[in-house]
């Protein structure tokens, strides 16, 4: 005889942004956009979210985590090499590669520490020829730890608006850059803003007299480039110009071996968009 089938567990839009630190804004952009479907709808309307779901988002999670982009994450999920199983067994592959990664680097430090203690103050060989063999194990030690990469997560850039709200509004528009989020003061005014491009992202900073931040419409000029790389160049063009885009030059092959186009922010950022060429 078999047993009734236990009810699915639902969870909570708030819950499943906890776990898995998006904000909520991005759990529903996903949706928009048709990478996260919820399950269910709650009597008030609220979001939740089944079994399905939860390894639909982890899906998503971790083909964000290997850098691909949003636009090319859909397509990636509609693979037959996208199961829940085949990822997991990656996931446990990389985890595992990263662990003998790192056990290398603590039996490097423990041998080094150890020839310190025992020959006083250098790691000597055989020959007494400590500094030399000290160098060679602190240069294995430096390799390792570079390799491991433990020291940074993800390089997020600044961009300095005097009017942030607009500023937002045209980079998701014209540019396509999103999810993202305002934050606003108690009054409403906008203080912070942060969007997604590709594997990294960049925050919207307010002008300030302390720090010496200006938008580039009150400096008269920028002093950085964003450059962005894309899929297909000419359609971010055609979409960019067709949304109003102050172009300053088409898209062209450039002999640095990437096709691109530039356009500018209405405060005077400079933005290349652009694709190693073939």
């Amino acid at each position: 005889m078999n047993e009734p089938r236990r009810p699915e567990t639902l969870r909570r839009i708030g819950e499943i942004a906890t776990a898995s630190n998006l904000t909520v804004r991005t759990l529903r952009y996903y949706e928009e956009i048709g990478l996260l479907t919820p399950t269910a709808r709650s009597e008030a309307g609220h979001r939740l979210y089944g079994t399905a779901a939860v390894e639909q988002l982890y899906r998503i999670s971790l083909l964000r985590e290997l850098g691909l982009p949003l636009e090319r994450v859909g397509a990636a999920l509609g693979s037959d090499g996208t199961d829940t199983r085949s990822l997991l067994a990656d996931h446990l592959a990389a985890i595992e590669a990263r662990l003998v990664a790192e056990n290398r680097l603590r039996s490097r430090l423990i041998r080094l520490v150890d020839a310190i203690e025992t020959n006083g103050t250098d790691a000597a060989d055989g020959a007494g020829n400590a500094e030399r063999n000290t160098a060679d194990h602190l240069l294995e030690i430096l390799e390792d730890m570079t390799m491991l990469n433990t020291s940074l997560d993800r390089r997020i850039a600044i961009l300095v608006y005097e009017d942030l709200e607009t500023a937002f509004d045209y980079l998701t528009r014209v540019f396509g850059f999103g999810p993202g989020q305002l934050t606003r003061a108690d009054d409403g005014t906008v203080v912070h803003g942060e969007l997604e491009a590709g594997d990294g992202e960049f925050w919207l900073h307010s002008e300030s007299e302390p720090f010496g931040l200006r938008s580039p419409a009150k400096l008269g000029g920028a002093s950085s480039t964003m450059a962005i790389l894309v899929d297909d160049v000419d359609a971010h063009y055609r979409h960019a110009t067709a949304e109003g885009a102050n172009i300053r030059y088409e898209p062209v092959d450039q002999p640095y071996g990437y096709r691109e186009y530039s356009a500018t922010d209405p405060e005077g950022h400079l933005w290349s968009f652009m694709k190693a060429l073939d």
